[in-house]
């Protein structure tokens, strides 16, 4: 793979650290959080205002052509902060997806205004009980040229602010990706309450009957393929963001904590952990980079995402229980800032499937 970034990532991951820390500090999540809101509609604003929402969608969809390595690098510094937009959600997974299979309707009607940060759009693919994104258990039946929907989605990331769902659905054909909007009869959207706080949503889909032109690309698979890969390289992004600062805020902590006359970062128990979380964020950086580069130079990459997944969920793990476990008693107080780190880190872990799943797909493919 290539090691070298470009120059738009360099620009882009500037300007969005300039905007994301002046905007997202503690002060303000908690007020979020107070309010019961999600996302920070000022700042989503803010963002598609820089071009950032635009930068690395196909010019079709409004955007500048960049691509998922350009992405990437938005979403590690979304995760230094936990901001709360759904950068992944709606642009990366919503309007890229759509931009890449949709109908030029589609692309005009759902793609362009989530670049300009019109529309939020929530891809739903988890499902109750089950972290294998295989095939799905909901399902879509053609009916009069159009499609029925029945099934549920849970974990749905800014779904209680969502303008458009993306639902992954088993079909005769394979696994389709459908157009389903909050008015759509048969559709109850209820609100989730995260460990990262509000602003998810749990679908019930009860016969939702949809037009004809709802039904992204064809039912083949291949778009949910394409939904599930970058999720989950977006994830492995946002986590390197989130473990990357709460390893700065951890060994700031160390320097500065004077315990027995001396700082505690002096102590070989400390700076042993220290070292051991540096080097599993560079193993979080290092296969989600290969993971990326694969995927944008349209090459096979099934076991580099399940590694860089793997080592997102494992080493995050043990990255967040040692900036809880260096902060000491402050660092159990929710209200703390490091704790948002923890649970963004716990969230990370497990979202399209944990460490354990990871290893189930690789040896899949090593027995395979």
């Amino acid at each position: 793979m290539d090691f070298c970034g470009t120059s738009a990532q360099d620009e882009l991951s500037a300007l969005g650290r300039r905007i994301l820390s002046d905007r997202v500090t503690p002060g303000r999540l908690a007020e979020l959080e107070q309010a019961g809101v999600g996302i920070d509609e000022r700042l989503w604003a803010e963002l598609a205002s820089a071009g950032i929402l635009s930068a690395a969608l196909p010019a079709q969809a409004g955007g500048d052509g960049y691509g998922l390595a350009e992405q990437c690098s938005i979403l590690i510094e979304a995760g230094r902060v936990l901001a709360p937009v759904p950068y992944l959600e709606s642009i990366v997974l919503g309007a890229g997806v759509i931009a890449r299979f949709g109908s030029p309707d589609q692309v005009a009607r759902y793609a362009a205004k989530a670049a300009a940060g019109e529309l939020v759009i929530a891809p739903a693919l988890a499902e109750p009980g089950c972290d294998d994104l295989g095939t799905p258990g909901t399902r879509a039946e053609p009916c009069a040229g159009g499609w029925v929907l029945s099934g549920a989605k849970t974990s749905v990331q800014a779904g209680a602010s969502a303008g458009l769902f993306l639902v992954t659905a088993a079909t005769q054909l394979g696994t389709g990706v459908f157009c389903v909007e909050p008015g759509d009869h048969g559709l109850t959207v209820r609100p989730q309450q995260l460990l990262t706080g509000p602003g998810a949503a749990l679908l019930s889909l009860a016969d939702v009957e949809l037009p004809p032109g709802r039904l992204v690309g064809s039912p083949d698979g291949e778009a949910a393929r394409w939904l599930t890969a970058r999720a989950t390289v977006g994830l492995c992004a946002y986590q390197l963001g989130v473990t990357e600062r709460a390893l700065e805020l951890t060994a700031e902590y160390a320097r500065t904590r004077q315990q027995f006359g001396r700082a505690i970062g002096a102590f070989q128990a400390v700076a042993q952990r220290l070292a051991d979380a540096f080097i599993d964020v560079d193993a979080i950086r290092l296969t989600m980079w290969q993971a990326a580069w694969r995927l944008e130079n349209h090459l096979l990459a099934d076991a580099e995402i399940a590694t860089a997944k793997f080592w997102a969920a494992e080493a995050g793990h043990r990255v967040a229980h040692t900036a809880v476990h260096v902060h000491g008693g402050v660092g159990i107080d929710i209200s703390h800032p490091v704790h948002r780190y923890f649970a963004a880190a716990k969230r990370t872990e497990f979202a399209l499937g944990g460490a354990t799943s990871q290893l189930r797909r690789l040896g899949a493919m090593l027995a395979g």
